[in-house]
């Protein structure tokens, strides 16, 4: 048998959409159960697919065409695996965002609105090498009622084959085709034409990549970007503090999007703070470039214009002197790319400025910028980071994939009523209460 066209795996999500949407929550958990306990018991198998994209992503590496920052996201091991285990169960284990009342209105009596959340419907997605957001994104999909399109990147091509072959057989007793592999550049460009069966489109890379598919398509786009990302070194910073801070943002975790690539520090406390992060820094391996007043005080290498705007992904950061915080405002307005950015101090007035006048996704006060994360927000993962504003913005979790429909409940009513001579009035009358299925028809009933 060949292999199905994109058109066709398009198609068998759509149907599957429908009847995903009508599936209990128990249903949906007891599905990501299975997928859970399937990735635990199919590690060895996963590792041995993995090891084939790692291989050939090192020889690719040493031959200057992959960074070490890809190769180090793309690596698999049994830990990782039993972190990706329990990130599946603990979606499963996030409160239903489906059937929720979102709002119940009195339009008059027994005539009543709710506004309902509902799945978005089908989701097509492209991502980057980890292939552990292949089971991040069909987790939040499944849960959230929403059939799914998986497009990950080349260089992790074995990885996601096996790991959505486990998926797919893992949750045998949902509907046929909820979730859909795809693999190859023209199947992307197929998908992107397909607005009349697809939904949304969530791809995440550079900058320049969503650009290309927000330019190639009219279904809606929520773009996942580099994150450019910094902090700020404010005059009132208790220092110690900072430098901790500093020191996690960059080096916890440096191929993370949520990263720190630059670090701002007031004039008043440059002498006193840069040598000790400097310190810092060079014991962990960082590569630094200052402009010409932290080359004044410490030893580094020239920065360039490019670097305020370059998300490194690894063990690099430009560091910059300002002469206040709303100068630092500025140049994270101006290079920034909306994802994170935090300020240091003590001044909770200068926090407030900063926090409010920072056009970001995530603005913090006094803490490391990888905190910025679903599983960190609570939100059990994230299908992406979204530095847009609509229709979900940050860490996209269950809400940010979920729409709603607007359901009336009547007896009868009639429009013509509330027109013309001596019309009904509208009573508009907000009040707390959850959406039951012909519960004004039932209560007529029952009289």
């Amino acid at each position: 048998m060949s292999e199905p066209t994109t058109e066709e795996k398009v198609a068998e999500a759509e149907r599957a959409a429908l009847q995903l949407a009508q599936c209990s929550e128990a249903e949906r958990n007891a599905a990501l159960e299975s997928i859970a306990d399937a990735i635990e018991a199919h590690s060895d198998e996963i590792l041995t697919a993995n090891e084939e994209d790692v291989e050939e992503a090192e020889e690719l590496l040493e031959k200057g065409e992959y960074t070490q920052a890809l190769v180090d996201r793309l690596a698999l091991s049994h830990s990782k695996l039993e972190s990706i285990a329990e990130m599946v169960r603990s979606v499963a284990g996030q409160d239903d965002p489906l059937g929720k009342t979102l709002e119940a209105r009195r339009l008059d009596e027994d005539l009543e609105l709710y506004k309902q959340s509902v799945p978005i419907g089908v989701i097509g997605t492209v991502f980057e090498s980890r292939p552990d957001a292949l089971v991040q994104i069909a987790a939040l999909s499944l849960k959230s009622g929403n059939a799914v399109i998986l497009k990950g990147g080349s260089e992790a091509s074995e990885s996601n084959r096996v790991l959505y072959e486990i998926i797919e057989e893992a949750t045998s007793d949902l509907p046929t085709g909820w979730a859909q592999l795809i693999e190859a550049r023209a199947d992307v460009n197929a998908l992107l034409e397909m607005d009349d069966s697809v939904d949304l489109l969530m791809p995440r890379g550079s900058s320049e990549f969503v650009s290309y598919i927000q330019d190639n398509t009219s279904i809606p786009v929520l773009g996942h970007t580099e994150g450019v990302c910094h902090v700020y070194i404010d005059e009132d910073a208790d220092l110690s503090m900072a430098a901790e801070v500093a020191h996690d943002a960059k080096v916890q975790y440096p191929a993370a999007c949520n990263a720190a690539e630059t670090l701002l520090i007031h004039e008043s406390v440059a002498a006193n703070f840069l040598p000790e992060i400097v310190d810092r820094y060079e014991e962990s391996g960082v590569e630094m470039r200052g402009d010409a007043r932290v080359r004044d005080i410490v030893d580094v290498d020239a920065a360039t214009d490019t670097d305020w705007s370059t998300e490194y992904g690894d063990l690099e950061i430009s560091l910059k002197i300002v002469d206040s915080m709303p100068e630092a405002v500025d140049h994270i307005n101006e290079h920034g790319s909306k994802h994170t950015d935090s300020i240091i101090t003590q001044d909770g007035d200068t926090a407030s400025v900063f926090m409010q006048g920072i056009d970001s996704a995530s603005v913090f006060h006094n803490a490391s910028t990888r905190f910025s994360d679903g599983y960190r927000y609570g939100l059990g993962a994230e299908v992406g980071i979204s530095t847009g504003k609509t229709h979900a913005r940050g860490p996209v979790g269950l809400g940010g994939l979920t729409t709603y429909q607007y359901f009336i409940e009547g007896d009868g009513q009639i429009v013509a009523s509330y027109s013309g001579a001596n019309p009904r009035a509208f009573v508009h009358e907000e009040f707390d209460g959850e959406w039951t299925p012909g519960r004004l028809s039932g209560s007529r009933i029952e009289q």
